[in-house]
């Protein structure tokens, strides 16, 4: 057999979970490939030991938030919003809790099963669901205000901006409904590439444009009100002979922060590009499925080894990598403070100092481990574990 390497036997895996319809759990990710006839597996890094400059994390509160996502591949992480952390599971149930002290507000059901979301805007909140539903909530009491259908299977959290609810959808399209009933305004599509990886980004709202990465390597701005094509840059450009080596995934969001776009993509690169017309600002090489996070003058980057990078925010340059938690499957990184934080296949929380990468702490949220992304506001990181545990967390004075 011929031998196979690390990125593609990685991505050999994604699309093994795409033909079963993402009904998997990648576990501990680990890298694969033949070597002499040989097969040899690689297995997750271990737990790194804390240094003595180790800090406490206290848990602020916890509290069980339904199913959770299980075995699945979902598109399902907490949203806080306001004073309000909402929060989905893959049976359909959407649930409101007190940011600050864990208390419930309201429990809904959406009456259909959960895939991407929540999403928020507009005093709504915004689930997808398999079947290629969108169903907006009341974000005050968790009524249900409409029910829209765009094209395909919606693995990402809808987004809302003035007037629209955009929601992108496994085919390669992205459609814009209307706020305050559902109704469709535009659609804009994409071709799918014959293979690609379990997963999609979500769409980025800014004012008057929404900006969205493709399966294709693309990453589009276009009008919010009309759909219309502002411009397109490649993020990655496929190569090799085979689609498995030619797949370029942008499955990550992107980041919109001081009028620049920073992207990445599957087998490709991270970039910056201008809000305004797509000058790229810098490119460089870098495969993630996870995403990145932009804070300061750094950009942090989850590799698909699960390697935490900072970059120049203004040239891409490498400033530090962290190499201890390799193939752990971690999170897109997270900024708290002067922290970024990461989830990992184990239920652990990790919080990296900014400067150097160093990891100064860390905390258990739950053993079944942590797929979704974190959020954060005001310095607390909101966790969702696999199995519908919820926490919320802070560094320790």
């Amino acid at each position: 057999m011929s031998r196979i390497g690390r990125a593609q036997a990685a991505a050999l895996l994604a699309v093994v979970l795409v033909a079963l319809g993402g009904c998997g759990w990648l576990g501990g990710v680990v890298d694969r490939f033949r070597g002499g006839g040989k097969e040899i597996v690689e297995p997750p890094s271990p737990l790194p030991e804390l240094g003595p400059e180790a800090r406490r994390v206290t848990e602020l509160w916890r509290r069980d938030a339904g199913e959770g996502t299980g075995g699945l591949l979902l598109g399902i992480a907490p949203l806080v919003a306001g004073d309000t952390v909402y929060v989905a599971d893959r049976k359909g149930r959407v649930h409101a809790f007190d940011a600050a002290t864990g208390a419930p507000r309201w429990e809904a059901d959406v009456k259909a099963p959960v895939s991407g979301g929540p999403g928020g805007g507009g005093g709504l909140i915004l689930v997808g669901t398999p079947d290629a539903e969108v169903v907006a909530l009341d974000a005050a009491s968790g009524a249900v205000r409409w029910r829209s259908t765009v094209t395909s299977e919606i693995l990402a959290a809808p987004r809302a901006g003035a007037e629209v609810v955009v929601v992108r959808s496994v085919d390669g399209r992205l459609a814009a409904l209307d706020l305050a009933d559902g109704r469709r305004r535009w659609v804009y599509a994409r071709r799918v590439p014959p293979l690609s990886l379990r997963g999609t980004g979500a769409p980025v709202v800014d004012g008057d444009r929404v900006y969205a990465g493709f399966d294709d390597g693309r990453l589009a701005a276009l009008q919010l009100a009309d759909g219309r094509l502002l411009w397109e840059r490649a993020v990655a450009v496929p190569r090799g002979r085979s689609e498995l080596e030619r797949m370029v995934d942008v499955d990550a969001d992107p980041v919109v922060v001081d009028g620049v776009v920073y992207a990445v993509a599957y087998q490709g690169n991270a970039g910056a590009w201008d809000a305004d017309d797509g000058r790229p600002y810098w490119r460089r090489k870098l495969s993630s499925w996870a995403g990145l996070a932009v804070d300061g003058g750094r950009v942090y980057v989850t590799d698909d080894r699960s390697r935490v990078w900072a970059l120049a925010r203004l040239t891409g340059a490498s400033l530090w990598r962290q190499d201890a938690l390799a193939r752990r499957a971690l999170t897109r990184p997270a900024v708290a403070g002067g922290h970024v934080v990461v989830g990992d296949f184990e239920g652990w929380l990790h919080w990296l100092d900014t400067d150097d990468g160093r990891i100064v702490a860390r905390v258990r949220v739950d053993s079944s481990g942590i797929a979704a992304p974190l959020a954060v506001r005001d310095g607390v990181v909101y966790a969702l574990a696999r199995d519908g545990t919820l926490g919320a967390y802070r560094l320790a004075e």
